[in-house]
């Protein structure tokens, strides 16, 4: 009898914690707001110092599909995360959550009916290539203010993710402290904190002030779209909003307009300056169109002959995509050059197809219709100190060579698009 009833006593413990708590997901807007960040000029001048007023909580992860290399990566990181910084709430798109919530013994939380990723994500990690880290910014492409991205490059190229994998504890680590000063009692451990919450009893070594992490600042496209009247047009999936309500949608790479499966070269005319104020500086008539950030500079526009810009100069690259003339060159323009892009009557196609950070409109544009871009501003002008910054991707970056900013980037171009590469050597 004894035995038996030991038995009774314990069954109903082990089915209560495997079933309630590992099969549990719920929605962010259950999160504590979102903690924003300060941004500080280095003595540089090119990278920004982060700090934070205090811990990161709420981690997105994002995560490149259907690898499984990727996958087991996640689940690595994401137990390493919880198990050594226990008050972080961990993040994932939907269909994420769903597939991995079982492997926890803890919730997670993903995004519900009307909440948004902007109000509640203090950081957003990816792990993938460069395809992964524009998706996780265009989750953001609706707010005019994107939490840090720290970014760990498993994918095809990686040339905007400098981070190995296998320095994801470090590298955590560092973000997480990020501006913090000392605490006050310290080991040479180095293993990470401890299971307390907050930075009150971090062990091992501390960034300190004086060693936050380093942050480029990408400028994005400010986009908008609009009807043969001037009206704006609503946004589609996924930049729809609950209540339909319309604003610009931000761009980290481009907007592309493109004929699509049009057999007709695509009519645009190209105007500068901001409405009633313009100036007509051409009518393109090619495959399409491209106008693209500095860090967008490297993608589809370095593939249609438009020039390299480093991701720090301020500036737009407009650029055609098989023009009919050969004297169609790539122009770049400053940021702030407000650019409108216009449908001719003469277009002989029933749309033209348009694209931000590669995903598609579902209805085209017909004649007389435009799209509206401009840079994204980042600076408050005529403000100095920490928050003096605003707007942008802020992109977690290794700075600690002498270089600065210019160590990932020649990095990127030598190793990664082998610039000038020569014939006949291997690399």
């Amino acid at each position: 009898m004894t035995l038996a009833w030991r038995c009774l006593r314990k069954a109903p413990q082990r089915l209560f914690s495997t079933s309630t708590r590992r099969l549990e997901v719920r929605s962010i807007a259950e999160l504590p707001p979102r903690v924003h960040p300060g941004f500080k000029e280095t003595s540089d001048h090119d990278l920004l110092a982060l700090k934070w007023p205090s811990p990161p909580q709420n981690i997105l992860f994002v995560r490149k599909d259907a690898d499984e290399a990727v996958h087991s990566a996640l689940l690595e990181y994401t137990q390493h995360v919880k198990s050594n910084y226990p008050d972080s709430n961990l993040v994932f798109e939907p269909d994420v959550a769903e597939q991995i919530h079982e492997s926890f013994d803890f919730p997670v939380y993903t995004l519900r009916n009307s909440s948004s990723y902007h109000e509640k994500v203090d950081l957003t990690t990816t792990l993938g290539g460069d395809g992964t880290i524009l998706h996780a910014a265009s989750l953001f492409a609706t707010s005019a203010s994107v939490p840090p991205v720290l970014s760990f490059s498993m994918g095809t190229l990686g040339f905007l993710g400098e981070w190995k994998f296998k320095d994801y504890k470090r590298a955590f680590r560092d973000v997480y402290v990020s501006g913090h000063p000392p605490p006050s009692t310290l080991t040479d451990g180095g293993s990470g904190p401890a299971s307390t919450s907050g930075w009150s009893k971090l062990r091992g070594k501390s960034m300190g002030a004086g060693r936050a992490s380093r942050v480029l600042m990408r400028n994005r496209l400010r986009i908008g779209i609009f009807d043969l009247a001037g009206q704006r047009l609503p946004h589609e999936p996924p930049f729809a909003h609950p209540d339909n309500h319309s604003e610009d949608i931000f761009a980290l790479n481009e907007v592309l307009l493109h004929r699509g499966a049009n057999p007709h070269l695509a009519h645009i005319t190209i105007l500068l300056g901001t409405p009633g104020h313009q100036k007509v500086l051409t009518t393109a008539i090619a495959d399409g169109f491209l106008v693209s950030t500095p860090t967008g500079s490297t993608a589809y526009s370095l593939s249609s002959g438009g020039c390299i810009v480093h991701p720090l100069v301020s500036s737009l690259l407009l650029t055609p995509i098989c023009p009919r003339s050969l004297s169609f060159r790539p122009v770049v323009l400053p940021s702030n050059t407000p650019v409108t892009l216009r449908i001719e009557p003469t277009n002989r196609g029933k749309e033209i197809e348009v694209s931000v950070d590669g995903v598609r409109r579902q209805t085209g544009l017909t004649a007389g219709m435009e799209v509206r871009v401009v840079g994204e501003e980042v600076r408050t002008p005529g403000i100095k100190g920490e928050r003096d910054w605003r707007g942008g991707v802020p992109s977690i970056v290794q700075g600690g060579g002498s270089g600065g900013a210019e160590d990932g980037w020649v990095g990127g171009l030598n190793g990664l698009l082998k610039f000038n590469y020569p014939f006949g050597e291997e690399g």
